[in-house]
This record gives structure tokens, C-alpha cells and sequence, in this order.
């Protein structure tokens, strides 16, 4: 089973891709290209949001785990 690649990687290659939709948008000739073009961006700006939004939740699990960890020395002492 393949693990997933780090969030900066991803995020890497969701700015690439975003680079070549940004290209792709100068050169759309009809509504149906720049109709997939907007597409491509929402799909895509939208998982860079997805990551950021996870990278922000695991700080906030790191940071409740540590307080859950003080009331619990606190508790036993």
C-alpha cells in the first residue's frame, strides 16, 4: 500500500497544476474550454483549501492533546 505524500509535496504539485490550468486559460478559445478551465480551478484550489484545512486541524489535535496531558499531571499530582 502506497502512503500518501507529505502536505507540502502535495501542495507542490496542487501549484504546478495550478500553474498549467492558468496556462491552459490564456489559450481557451471557446466557452466550453474556459468553462472546463473554471472547472480545474475550483477542483484544485479547492484541494489545496482541504490541505491546509487538515494541516490547521492536526496542530489543533496536537495542541488539545498537550492540555489533555497537563489536566492529567495536574489530576495525579
Amino acid at each position: 500500500m502506497k502512503k500518501h505524500a507529505p502536505a507540502d509535496e502535495m501542495r507542490g504539485e496542487l501549484d504546478n497544476l495550478l500553474s498549467k490550468i492558468n496556462a491552459m486559460e490564456i489559450i481557451a478559445s471557446d466557452e466550453f474550454q474556459k468553462g472546463t478551465v473554471k472547472v480545474l480551478r475550483a477542483l484544485v484550489e479547492g484541494q489545496i483549501h482541504s490541505i491546509n484545512e487538515f494541516e490547521h486541524l492536526k496542530k489543533a489535535i496536537d495542541l488539545l492533546t498537550l492540555q489533555l496531558f497537563d489536566v492529567q499531571n495536574k489530576i495525579r499530582s
